[in-house]
């Protein structure tokens, strides 16, 4: 049918499946409940069958509209001021799809709130039992995977042990023909009782790194022993740089003290290869309602940008020279958050508490911090995540807080494309609004032409959905192989590599699914064991990564339990 201009076009963003349609509520949607986040346990309720198997989607007018996926509370009060203290509670039902960019389709969504506590971006959660086996795996004498051979074995291997036990046990007894090994296993080192982050896990050839509390931990890929000495920060881990440089270094940031009034403005840039410490700075306060209580670290080409409340400090990565400050700029506009990566985005708030309030996103030269091209985005919408840096494809969401859009922009920062799909989509994000963090999403995927999204499934197989940049129209679908859930991982070579689910007694699976062609069936690449099923499926809160043949997946929070060890780390390979 024929769309009005400024509204969505008919069959917004997935149909409730569990409610009749509601009476119109004056605007575009009728009130939806919250809906648990990917990865925790779905209610099941009955759907109306729809396009490729999911529920009907409703039109515009007057209908619910599909509560969102996201797992997290929307963000408060933009990036021009410090947040006030987060919210756990559910937004009020309510209806109402709008386009924030006039005269081309808009798809919205309701944004729910996940059965779940987010804190400083991280997800809060008390790991369940069956995890009484802490050891590191014995080695077998079966091939290994490139980078792993006896010369790359460190000098000093230690015992291999980490934070683990230092007496072994066989994690791989009763693994079945086809089944990946345990190449190691490691705990976590003790946090205290209200909890510690676990941000950051970083592959290189040789080395896997991860922050965990106040230390900073490398094993070798292949056996899990020490590369290099634990480096410990004098107070906790409070930021990290998601990416490693083009020559391996990553910046941690922790905290100035043990008071509730720390700040997070400790800069200790390292090199991944050695673990050795280079350059520290401070991160300055800025102006007033400008601190450094929480900020964010990115890096671009050899930029390093730190994020404070209302502006950015760019630093060189190698040196640690100070390059520029990013500060308020035109009609009140406070850049507080940034995305890095092969470009570096900044989203601004401007004119806050004003009738002309809005976000403006900005694509920076990192050697100077100035501005490549601004896109202003509509009043009433705010930028909460930012998918992809190049192309840039954007998260929003309305200022009530329950419906979302997202948009791909193009190299001149004009919107190329919004997304026009009936799917229920489901990434695991943090939450942006308290650290500042952009690029906190897991579970989605960008290439030159396609975004990569999993579909929310209440049980059973989920879909990964492959949409034209160029349209925001779907492309394909490709099921889960299994009855758990997939989620996209990143893409290589012309393939999509996805990570299926483990489940309480079956392994997860790295499967890679062609992007281009007619056919989009899965092939399976590593399938984990049973036997580590229990531990694989208990990261609650985690990271995941595949590189050369290898399954990496680690906690990014710790809770602090004194009664058991915790899991940081499992690694596995064929």
């Amino acid at each position: 049918m024929t769309q009005p201009p400024e509204q969505p076009p008919s069959g917004g963003y997935g149909a409730p499946p569990n409610q009749p349609p509601q009476p119109p509520s004056g605007g575009f949607g009728a009130p939806v409940p919250p809906q648990p986040g990917y990865g925790y346990p779905q209610q099941q309720q009955p759907q109306q069958p729809g396009p490729y198997g999911y529920p009907q989607q409703p039109g515009p007018y007057g209908q619910p509209q599909q509560p969102g996926p996201y797992g997290q509370q929307p963000p408060y009060g933009g990036y021009g001021y410090p947040p006030p203290a987060p919210q756990f509670t559910p937004p009020p039902p309510g209806g109402g799809s709008r386009n924030p960019f006039k005269g081309r389709p808009a798809l919205v969504i309701a944004a729910a709130v996940a059965g779940l506590l987010v804190v400083g971006g991280t997800v809060w959660a008390v790991t369940s039992g069956g995890d009484d086996k802490k050891p590191v795996a014995e080695q077998s004498g079966s091939p290994s995977p490139s980078g792993s051979s006896a010369a790359d074995d460190p000098a000093n291997p230690g015992d291999g042990s980490g934070d683990g036990r230092s007496d072994p046990e066989n994690l791989n007894e009763g693994r079945k023909s086809g089944e990946a090994k345990v190449l190691w296993y490691k705990e976590a080192p003790d946090a205290p009782g209200s909890g510690a982050d676990a941000p950051g896990m970083w592959i290189t050839g040789k080395t896997a790194v991860k922050a965990a509390y106040k230390e900073l931990v490398a094993y070798n890929v292949g056996n899990g022993n020490p590369t290099w000495p634990t480096v410990t920060f004098p107070q906790k881990i409070c930021a990290v740089t998601p990416v490693k440089s083009d020559d391996g270094k990553i910046v941690v940031a922790y905290e100035s003290g043990v008071s509730d009034n720390a700040k997070c403005n400790q800069l200790q840039q390292l090199d991944l290869s050695t673990g050795a410490k280079g350059w520290t700075a401070v991160v300055p306060d800025g102006d007033l309602f400008d601190s450094a209580l929480s900020i964010g670290l990115s890096v671009t080409g050899r930029t390093l940008m730190v994020g404070r409340s209302e502006s950015g400090i760019a630093y060189d990565i190698d040196s640690g020279k100070k390059l520029y400050e990013k500060k308020k700029y035109g009609a009140a506009c406070f850049p507080g958050a940034f995305a890095g990566g092969a470009k570096l985005i900044s989203v601004a708030s401007c004119g806050a508490g004003s009738s002309t309030e809005h976000d403006e996103v900005q694509e920076l030269d990192p050697a100077t911090g100035k501005a490549r091209w601004t896109k202003s985005i509509p009043k009433g919408w705010t930028v909460d995540h930012v998918y992809s840096v190049d192309p840039v494809v954007l998260y929003m969401t309305d200022s009530d807080h329950k419906h979302w859009n997202i948009s791909t922009l193009k190299s001149d920062g004009s919107v190329r494309s919004q997304v026009d799909s009936k799917a229920t989509f489901a990434p695991s994000c943090g939450s942006s609004f308290i650290d500042n963090d952009l690029q906190s999403c897991q579970g989605v995927a960008v290439d030159a032409s396609t975004l990569y999204l999993p579909t929310d499934a209440t049980t059973g197989a989920n879909q990964i959905v492959a949409i034209d940049l160029g349209t925001g129209k779907e492309k394909w679908r490709v099921k889960s192989p299994a009855s758990e859930s997939m989620l996209p991982v990143k893409v290589e070579g012309g393939k999509l590599l996805a990570y299926v689910d483990a489940s309480y007694d079956a392994g997860g699976q790295i499967v890679s699914v062609p992007t281009t062609g007619s056919s989009h069936k899965t092939t399976k690449l590593l399938q984990m064991p049973a036997g580590t099923a229990q531990i694989e499926s208990s990261f609650f809160s985690r990271d995941i990564d595949y590189v050369d043949g290898r399954f990496y997946i680690s906690s990014t929070r710790l809770n602090g339990n004194d009664d058991t060890k915790e899991k940081l780390m499992l690694a596995y390979g064929k």
